[in-house]
């Protein structure tokens, strides 16, 4: 019987992994269905950033002094002073990744090859079916953390073009070779991803590159320091307290705070384009287009294409079609028993509460919590690392029901609410 079982080894139930160390009265085990830790291989760039100081590791933000912060991983690689003298708080994604498989290979919870295939209740605990190679396990657990993840979403004008010719931008280095030896490549989508793609593209100088988003523009991640303060949980405190339609259009309108491109990004892209305009053809950038249906043929990929503000189509043909286009939630089928005692929004979303455990009846009177499956309630910080620590630190003292880890009390400069 454990306390608490979380599903998924990415980074935040890593991190509850990491903070619920050493506590001596909480039974924790994470199980994961991969083989072992990674982390966005399909993306890992040599020079690509993280988009947040090292301060949004695993612990730091509740614990700076744990032995599992990325300020330990330096000392412990003797890299320490080299972080000093470089005086630069992001780290690299490929560095990121290292302290974070540095922390799995130090936490004995962590139970990979483990698949979750049902998970029922019986009136005081969780009962988990999981599978592990060739047999059949059952655990138990007092409370759930639903940490499974998002996966690559692929617009349903794509979904029947081969894989020969398309691919998600989560696999673009895994089919890099192929990109680099065809005659064009088309990049849909704006995100950091697209624009990370487009940047490799481009510097290998191999084939004809367009570019092409439904977006107004090709826009900046907004990353400016007041609007930084609707990643904390003083934000988060505001945020959950509206009312469901005023949120969702607030999700939707602040897309610019997670889903827009560094600028430093745009700037490499922008040097690309002008070094390659003196040598070869330029890339073709287009803004405010979105696709309505694809074909494969002989010739290629034709995309059928819509200019919104003219309302005009027009064709484009390519080799190969990259989507960064994104990523949903992970569906959850395992969970299906329990879904008639999960309260639902209007939109069928599972209510989620302020601590990150999902609503339901009185009958299921033990806890699910989730882990980046409530940007619905909780905004645009539900994605950001720099939430893992306190959203982490708030099951965890929810669980032991005291305080094991202090929360912050004022996180922002700003007020939210209306003055009292």
């Amino acid at each position: 019987m454990y306390d608490v079982i979380a599903i998924g080894c990415g980074p935040f139930n890593l991190g509850l992994a990491a903070l619920a160390d050493g506590v001596d009265d909480v039974q924790l085990a994470v199980l994961d269905s991969r083989p072992e830790f990674t982390w966005h291989r399909g993306l890992m760039f040599s020079d690509a950033m993280l988009q947040v100081s090292f301060l949004a590791d695993l612990v730091s933000l509740v614990e700076p002094a744990h032995h599992l912060s990325f300020l330990s991983f330096l000392k412990d690689n003797d890299r320490l002073y080299q972080f000093y003298v470089r005086e630069k708080f992001h780290p690299t994604r490929q560095e990121y990744e290292t302290y974070l498989r540095w922390c799995a290979a130090q936490l004995d919870s962590l139970h990979f090859g483990h698949h979750v295939r049902e998970v029922t209740w019986d009136g005081s605990a969780f009962s988990l079916t999981v599978e592990r190679g060739d047999t059949v396990e059952t655990f138990e657990t007092r409370h759930l953390v639903l940490g499974v993840g998002t996966e690559p979403h692929v617009p349903a004008a794509l979904s029947d073009l081969p894989s020969d010719r398309f691919l998600h931008s989560a696999d673009y280095l895994f089919r890099r070779p192929d990109l680099l030896t065809a005659g064009h490549v088309t990049v849909l989508g704006s995100g950091q991803s697209g624009a990370e793609c487009t940047l490799d593209l481009l510097r290998a100088n191999g084939p004809a590159v367009s570019w092409l988003t439904r977006t107004a523009a090709f826009t900046p991640l907004d990353y400016s320091k007041l609007v930084l303060e609707m990643t904390t949980p003083s934000y988060v405190d505001y945020f959950h307290a509206l009312d469901e339609p005023v949120r969702d259009k607030l999700v939707k309108d602040q897309w610019r705070h997670y889903k827009g491109i560094s600028s430093e990004t745009l700037e490499a892209i922008h040097d690309e384009l002008y070094t390659r305009d003196l040598t070869a053809a330029p890339a073709d950038l287009q803004v405010g287009v979105a696709v309505t249906s694809a074909s494969s043929g002989r010739d290629g990929v034709n995309l059928t294409m819509l200019h919104a503000d003219t309302g005009r189509t027009f064709h484009h043909t390519t080799d190969i079609v990259i989507a960064a286009t994104g990523y949903r939630n992970r569906p959850v089928p395992f969970m299906s028993s329990l879904e008639p005692q999960i309260h639902h929004d209007t939109a069928g979303r599972w209510t989620i509460n302020r601590n990150h455990s999902v609503a339901t009846t009185p009958a299921l009177t033990n806890r699910i919590f989730v882990a980046n499956a409530d940007l619905h309630t909780h905004g645009v910080a539900a994605p950001d690392l720099g939430l893992t620590a306190p959203r982490n630190a708030t099951i965890l003292n929810t669980i032991t029901n005291r305080e094991l880890y202090p929360l912050p009390k004022t996180t922002a400069f700003t007020t939210f609410t209306t003055p009292r």
